[in-house]
């Protein structure tokens, strides 16, 4: 088989990774619509990933958050996403570039996609490795603003308890056979 010298796996995955950047874009303008909400996975050990030193101990390669009821500060730029989130109570903020996310899934309608973060065009310039942040999110909701029977872990998945007839999804189903 001949060598793929335009690289279209590359082309394929900045395409769909454009496809995520849009969605989220829509939601730091206008909110989650409806019942979406979302389940994004990314390498915790890409360049460029900044979070909580507390966070890449607990989770050193690979992590799953859920935006949904509890995010702030949801900030959208060509090369990646920065929200505020709270895990076991404490606030935390995280930036996430697209190259680095390995999955997107919005359950409410079963739309998923896959990404191989090796294959990716982006930041293959010089970029260092992810740094531990100890940077405090700008604003914290007051939790008295949240509905009753909110969790304080919705931010991360395992935690996340899904609502009377919500059907739980295994993000495994979605994760390449190796």
């Amino acid at each position: 088989m001949a060598d793929d010298l335009i690289r279209y796996d590359v082309l394929v995955q900045d395409a769909l990774r454009g496809v995520v950047r849009k969605v989220m874009r829509e939601v730091a303008d206008g909110g989650l619509p409806g019942e979406h909400h979302f389940y994004i996975a990314f390498d915790t050990s890409a360049p460029g990933v900044r979070m909580s030193s507390r966070l890449r101990q607990q989770h050193p390669e690979e992590m799953t958050i859920v935006l949904q009821h509890q995010f702030w500060d949801l900030a959208v730029s060509d090369h990646g996403f920065e929200v505020g989130l709270s895990f076991g109570g404490v606030p935390e903020r995280l930036l996430v570039p697209f190259a680095a996310v390995k999955g997107f899934f919005d359950p409410s309608v079963q739309f998923g996609l896959q990404f191989d973060p090796a294959a990716t065009g982006e930041g293959e310039e010089g970029e260092t490795k992810a740094e531990p942040s100890e940077d405090a999110p700008a604003s914290v909701p007051a939790l008295s603003t949240q509905p009753k029977g909110e969790q304080d872990d919705a931010g991360e998945a395992p935690a996340a308890t899904p609502a009377e007839g919500a059907e739980v999804v295994s993000l495994d189903a979605f994760r390449k056979k190796t």
